[in-house]
């Protein structure tokens, strides 16, 4: 049996490593991983009285800190990986089956969550673009280790301010997924090496970088999955039409917008050809640039109509499978072999089993490259 070691940090605000008797109370945990976000946890314990659980969350009290932070990582192998860096929304306590003890359950999600406390409504963005946007408002997430990585649009589209002031619309979570969506982006929290920082996200999908060691299927003793299943939507595949009103002449002029991302970095040499073209009317009041932002963020997320759902042992595998990032596939045929995209994964560990379910996505069949990490 490989080597698996969990790790807590725990506390209000700036959270503290957690005792050995801490972690020995620990029966299971579940984090999520999303791409679309937000990640999440959960913590089941087994606790006596004289547990310091009680004193960290206040039970005896009933009542909550306003900010339970909570970061879970685990040690494969000797090397360390940081889940989640998050806070507690929820606490529930049963009765546990041996006499004495009780059981804890403390669910959970990302920073995200902070984002999503305080209305910010009406703060005005004169001459300021979606990116600038974003950074000034992480700015303020700072106290909490959050350092933002904002990767400007392709098409920047900068209000003059005689004509409009973009303002703020509701809480931050929410404003800057909504920039995000006009865009094509994602925006998540993703962890670093380092307690206590994270990265905060917004920027197209990131299918650049070193990939994860390959998925193996059917490869005879290196075969790491225990199980893969395949879907493949081709209806899923719709051309969206920005349409784009002449100022001067009133008339409508319908643009196709194809999904940039799998055109400039495909990781499906047959990409899906689309079957419909969904019109997007309201893009006739944007200016041009506006225009083409809402068709670029339609289009992207109605891509990637091929999908995997699997599992694996962490232990046979050797690592832990991280999402937002890609990873190789072989021994599934021509069709699915290559290279994914890791949209989730749910990570399970309980005493003597760690196993992760994971969903992949591609943008059609045939590996744009059969090249592997090993």
């Amino acid at each position: 049996m490989r080597d698996v070691q969990l790790e807590l940090w725990i506390g209000p605000a700036a959270p503290l490593k957690a005792s050995r008797q801490v972690i020995e109370a620990v029966q299971s945990v579940t984090v999520i991983n999303s791409a679309s976000g937000p990640d999440a946890f959960q913590i089941t314990f087994e606790l006596s009285n004289q547990s310091p659980l009680n004193t960290i969350f206040l039970l005896a009290g009933g009542a909550a800190l306003p900010l339970v932070r909570t970061v879970i990582a685990v040690r494969v192998n000797g090397r360390r990986d940081i889940l989640i860096d998050g806070v507690v929304t929820h606490q529930e306590v049963r009765e546990a089956r041996t006499p004495g003890k009780s059981m804890l359950t403390v669910t959970g999600e990302d920073l995200t969550r902070v984002m999503d406390y305080i209305d910010f409504s009406f703060i005005p963005y004169p001459a300021m673009p979606d990116f600038a946007r974003v950074t000034l408002i992480l700015a303020k997430y700072a106290v909490l280790g959050i350092v933002p990585n904002v990767i400007p649009s392709p098409l920047i589209d900068v209000p003059l301010p005689i004509r409009r002031i973009p303002s703020h619309d509701g809480k931050d979570l929410g404003y800057v997924r909504k920039l995000a969506d006009r865009s094509g982006y994602v925006f998540y929290i993703d962890t670093t090496d380092a307690v206590g920082v994270t990265r905060a996200y917004w920027g197209p999908k990131i299918r650049l970088g070193p990939d994860q060691p390959a998925l193996s299927l059917d490869f005879r003793a290196r075969r790491n999955v225990e199980s893969l299943s395949f879907s493949y939507d081709s209806e899923k595949a719709t051309l969206p039409l920005v349409m784009i009103q002449n100022q001067e002449t009133k008339a409508i002029l319908p643009i196709p917008v194809p999904d940039i991302m799998s055109i400039l970095d495909p990781l499906a040499r047959i990409p899906a050809i689309p079957k419909n073209l969904t019109p997007i009317n309201e893009t006739a009041k944007y200016s041009p640039v506006e225009a083409a932002l809402v068709g670029i963020g339609m289009a992207t997320r109605l891509a990637d109509p091929a999908r995997a759902k699997g599992r694996l042992d962490v232990r046979t595998y050797g690592r832990v499978l991280k999402a937002r990032r890609t990873v190789g596939l072989r021994g599934a045929g021509a069709a699915f072999n290559g290279r994914w995209y890791v949209e989730q994964t749910t990570s399970v560990m309980q005493p003597g089993s760690f196993t992760q379910d994971f969903v992949l996505s591609r943008d059609g069949l045939m590996a744009a490259s059969e090249r592997v990490v090993a």
